[in-house]
């Protein structure tokens, strides 16, 4: 009985001890507390990265947590970023890097981003922007880094977004896939280092656009240019000479190539010379009107010329022809008296009476 209890009593001891070993493998993974991490959204193993995609969604959630870091909401439909859209209830003051694309957000509001003092990036692309505030991006000094790639289709919003970036210290800026047919140069703020304007409907960079870029706290600026409609005409020599002169400062250069004219489309802009290009395009840009339109006058010009020289003739035929007749019966009596000459030259008699003058 003794050896019973005390096996009972050992048994009972290791029971604790398996449960314990047990335990790491029965709880769940770890994942935000319980009303921390909001229901539409999915919070990955701690609250730090956030993220949501709901269709219905149309604000932001209420409910984040305190020391989210990373925050993307997609897909949703939130429309307009009113007031301390994303912490109205209590400051995200962790919160580094939000992203907000295919959101249709058409309008941001004074204080958009209120209570989000370590924000450093913000995402906007694929947005159908219409509206900036001045103040829009107020509350955010820690900003670096803005994408607005395909969010400036739906209206130009060139003006405002450069007063509401007026304030900001951005390092880079992500312009791609807006139709900008130009160096937007009043959103450049001082110190930009990255400008990323990729499949724009650019041509070229004008000299005065390149004379701003060598503006004081743009020198160290970096573009980006891949994907665009670059034309190699003469038009395109100046920026020509500034690529192949500054080429570390555009990191896709040996990328960039001609979309026309067509003997020279698909060939890398590093291989041609600004003095081998044609032009085929006046001073604005357009194509070259002017060539074209002497050529053709001066074709109209000759065969105007042609026209009447014919007329002329027709008119003339009769005095022509007579002057034909009078001219070949001139040059017959002239053949003519060439010939009887060399026939009096050639007579033998004649000859013969000139070598015996003593007869």
């Amino acid at each position: 009985m003794a050896r019973r209890q005390e096996r009972a009593s050992g048994g009972g001891l290791w029971l604790p001890w398996l449960g314990l070993a047990l335990l790491p493998l029965t709880l769940p993974p770890a994942v935000a507390p319980p009303g921390v991490c909001p229901s539409a959204c999915y919070c990955v193993a701690t609250p730090e990265l956030v993220q949501c995609r709901y269709e219905r969604l149309e604000e932001p959630p209420k409910e984040l947590p305190v020391t989210v870091h990373n925050l993307s909401i997609t897909g949703s439909n939130l429309s307009v970023l009113h007031p301390a859209a994303f912490a109205a209830r209590r400051p995200l003051p962790d919160l580094r890097l939000l992203r907000l694309p295919h959101d249709n957000i058409q309008a941001v509001e004074d204080m958009a981003l209120q209570g989000l003092p370590a924000l450093r990036t913000l995402d906007l692309s694929h947005n159908p922007l219409l509206w900036v505030a001045p103040g829009a991006f107020a509350g955010v000094p820690m900003l670096r880094t803005l994408q607005l790639n395909q969010a400036l289709l739906a209206a130009p919003l060139e003006e405002q977004l450069a007063v509401a970036l007026r304030n900001l210290s951005l390092q880079r800026l992500e312009l791609a896939g807006n139709g900008l047919r130009g160096l937007p140069a009043t959103l450049l703020p001082a110190g930009l280092e990255e400008l990323d304007l990729r499949n724009n409907s650019l041509q070229r960079l004008t000299a005065a656009e390149l004379r701003s870029l060598e503006a004081p706290g743009l020198r160290g600026l970096r573009l980006t240019l891949g994907a665009n409609p670059l034309g190699c005409d003469c038009a395109l020599r100046p920026f020509l000479a500034w690529l192949r002169a500054t080429t570390p400062r555009v990191p896709d250069a040996r990328s960039l190539r001609c979309a026309g004219p067509p003997p020279l489309q698909g060939t890398a802009l590093l291989r041609l010379r600004p003095e081998g290009l044609a032009c085929a395009a006046d001073e604005g840009g357009e194509p070259g009107r002017l060539e074209t339109a002497s050529y053709v006058f001066f074709g109209i010009v000759l065969a105007l010329i042609g026209i009447v020289f014919l007329m002329v003739l027709y008119l003339n035929r009769r005095g022509i022809k007579r002057w034909l007749h009078n001219l070949r019966e001139a040059c017959r009596d002239q053949m003519e008296g060439y010939h009887y000459r060399y026939e009096q030259d050639a007579d033998p008699r004649r000859t013969s009476a000139v070598g015996t003058p003593g007869l």
